[in-house]
This record gives C-alpha cells, sequence and structure tokens, in this order.
C-alpha cells in the first residue's frame, strides 16, 4: 500500500482543454475541481509552458506583419 488513492488519469487533451480554458479564464468550478483531481501538475506546468511560447510567437509574428504591412 504506498497510499496514493485511485484515481482516473487525465488525457493530455484534457490537460490542454483545461490550460486553454484557464488561458480565457472562463472555467466552470466544477469543472476546475474534476481537473484537480485528475490532472498531474507537471503536466500542467509542461503544457501551459508551451502554451505561453506558442502565444509569445504568434503576438511577435503577428506585430512584425502589421508593422511590415504599415
Amino acid at each position: 500500500m504506498n497510499g496514493s488513492p485511485n484515481r482516473p488519469k487525465a488525457s493530455l487533451w484534457d490537460t490542454v482543454k483545461a490550460v486553454a480554458w484557464s488561458f480565457f479564464g472562463v472555467r466552470k468550478n466544477s469543472a476546475y475541481q474534476e481537473d484537480l483531481g485528475k490532472l498531474n501538475p507537471l503536466h500542467i506546468i509542461a503544457v501551459a509552458f508551451v502554451a505561453v511560447i506558442v502565444f509569445v510567437v504568434g503576438l511577435v509574428l503577428l506585430v512584425r506583419h502589421v508593422a511590415a504591412s504599415a
């Protein structure tokens, strides 16, 4: 007995959805509580880090495109 509860594991897609909803700030409290029970915190950090990098690169590319066409 290692003391870890038997909880359902979330898929990578579940983690991506949770991080995406968190970026928009529109996650329901009930869904948030459900995610706390099944998402791995390290996976959340990794997916959020990648999402931030993609977001920043997207903004830089958008600004460069707008500045070049002005």
